[in-house]
């Protein structure tokens, strides 16, 4: 694997330094990293998304779901009722887990839900105001034009 030097980068330019770092965050992780529980991401309107999660085994009491730092952080850990259960063929994986997912800049959790073995999250990007783009209205013109001030120098 190919190490990238983002220094450039950070004497050029002034607030691109998350970008950087996201990217050097992507480029090192490993391909076959973290491969329990499955999970889909979808879109599923313009501005939501959804992260669905197979959590088969555990129960809703045994999921957390955290934000933090720009980061969804979800979690499970299996209680000890299955210590006295004596299994022949163990298929279903219930060992504890840690899924970290980074969230752009705006978009918020909106609820979550457990069903059917799917831990299903939703996520909605709430661009503020200020932030939207507007339409600027042009003049034709007999508008008054503002005299600027002259300064002595």
């Amino acid at each position: 694997m190919r190490n990238l030097d983002f220094a450039p980068l950070y004497r050029a330019t002034v607030g691109f330094d998350q970008l950087a770092d996201m990217m050097d965050r992507v480029l090192t992780n490993d391909a076959g990293g973290q491969s329990y529980p499955p999970y889909n991401i979808e879109k599923t309107a313009d501005d939501a998304y959804r992260i669905s999660i197979a959590a088969a085994g555990f129960s809703s009491d045994e999921l957390e779901i955290e934000v933090k730092d720009r980061a969804l952080h979800v979690s499970a850990r299996k209680g000890d009722e299955d210590a006295e259960r004596k299994f022949l063929h163990r298929g279903i994986a219930t060992r504890a887990f840690s899924r970290r997912f980074h969230l752009a800049d705006h978009v918020k959790v909106t609820g979550a839900a457990h069903e059917n073995g799917m831990l299903h999250i939703d996520l909605t990007r709430e661009v503020p105001e200020a932030l939207k783009p507007r339409k600027i209205e042009i003049g034709n013109g007999s508008a008054k034009a503002i005299e600027a001030e002259t300064v002595d120098v």
